[in-house]
């Protein structure tokens, strides 16, 4: 039964989440809300996709960022990926790429998505 699962890991796939932060930096002191909420996202794709590499894109770091290190957005909606990676010596066969998804006005209702990707 573990095979399979094993089998599922290889795919290339694209989904995207909504990742509710408020509640995983809740108790957390206003110098380090903005750098634990990118330690969660990265957890967060590790625990999904399967990968223990995970490469989070600049704006997504940038849109944690943009209201400062103490007032992190509630919630977040990001696309993970996860690609083969190019590198033969490295020794993870795949890797997440966590990008963030603009144009988001509300949260309300929405569910996780496959992406169709072209490449």
């Amino acid at each position: 039964m573990s095979e399979k699962k094993r089998s599922a890991m290889n795919q290339v796939v694209t989904r995207e989440y909504t990742i509710n932060i408020h509640k995983r930096i809740h108790g957390i002191g206003f110098k380090y809300r903005a750098p634990r909420a990118i330690k969660e996202i990265r957890k967060f794709a590790t625990k999904t996709m399967g990968t223990p590499d995970v490469r989070i894109d600049t704006r997504l770091n940038k849109h944690v960022w943009h209201k400062g290190v103490k007032n992190v957005p509630f919630r977040i909606r990001v696309r993970l990926a996860r690609k083969r990676n190019e590198d033969e010596d490295s020794a993870n066969k795949l890797y997440t790429l966590v990008t963030v998804v603009e144009g988001i006005e509300s949260f309300k209702g929405l569910q996780t998505q496959n992406v169709d990707v072209d490449e």
